[in-house]
């Protein structure tokens, strides 16, 4: 051979095409003929999957390889373009070909937790008997200590009484909770006072206990009025 080994068989790795030529002679030595082989040497592709991608747990990314005829993916996927969804942090390998080439690249798909920061409200104050709407924020999905799942809720404590939120994010793999405090005051014990007889014509006053402030049916203020009915009348008096 042109490389001077004298086997019937070579092996031969040569980095560019190369011509091998062959001598062959009988068996006394005394005749021989030529012939060659040439070896085309196809370069390998250049094969890039692309740079690495961060996203956040439960979306959704495309890869892209370049630099072959065609591709095949470590998940099974065909095609220079695919898309991915992983459960977390994942290496892709693609395998590139052209004219018979293969070679490699990787691309890693990071992914992070959706973080939460859960808002229950401010507290709030309400009266004996009143109800009041809270509102959740931070999440995409929420847990009340009262059971319900909605991001607002409707109490009407008889007592003051806190409530927790659990804000949980899009996958549900991560949370965070807070609190908010329903204050219930009391309802004033309000007195009129007893009912009054007068002779028509004549003035009373009402005296109101049981409260910091008051309005009266007629419009007046305070806890102390003075009236004047022109007939039986009964006075209302908000504490």
């Amino acid at each position: 051979w042109s490389t001077g080994e004298a086997t019937a068989s070579i092996d031969v790795s040569p980095e560019t095409t190369t011509t091998f030529s062959v001598t062959v002679f009988d068996i006394t030595g005394t005749a021989s003929d030529t012939d060659e082989v040439i070896v085309t040497v196809n370069a390998l592709p250049s094969v890039d999957a692309g740079a690495d991608i961060t996203i956040t747990e439960g979306e959704s990314a495309t890869l892209i390889a370049t630099g072959a005829d065609s591709y095949v993916w470590s998940n099974g996927a065909t095609g220079a373009e695919i898309e991915v969804t992983p459960t977390g942090t994942t290496t892709y390998t693609v395998t590139g070909i052209s004219n018979g080439c293969e070679a490699t690249d990787e691309v890693t798909v990071i992914t992070e937790v959706e973080t939460v920061t859960a808002n229950a409200g401010d507290d709030v104050t309400i009266c004996e008997g009143e109800t009041v709407t809270l509102t959740a924020s931070g999440g995409t999905s929420y847990q009340w200590s009262t059971g319900e799942t909605t991001q607002s809720i409707t109490v009407s404590p008889a007592i003051t009484t806190t409530y927790t939120i659990t804000a949980f994010n899009t996958t549900g793999t991560a949370s965070d909770t807070d609190e908010v405090i329903v204050t219930v005051n009391a309802l004033p014990s309000v007195d009129a006072g007893a009912d009054i007889t007068i002779a028509e014509g004549e003035s009373v006053t009402l005296i109101a206990t049981g409260a910091d402030s008051y309005v009266w049916s007629n419009g007046a203020t305070g806890a102390e009025i003075e009236v004047t009915p022109t007939g039986t009348t009964t006075y209302t008096v908000t504490g």
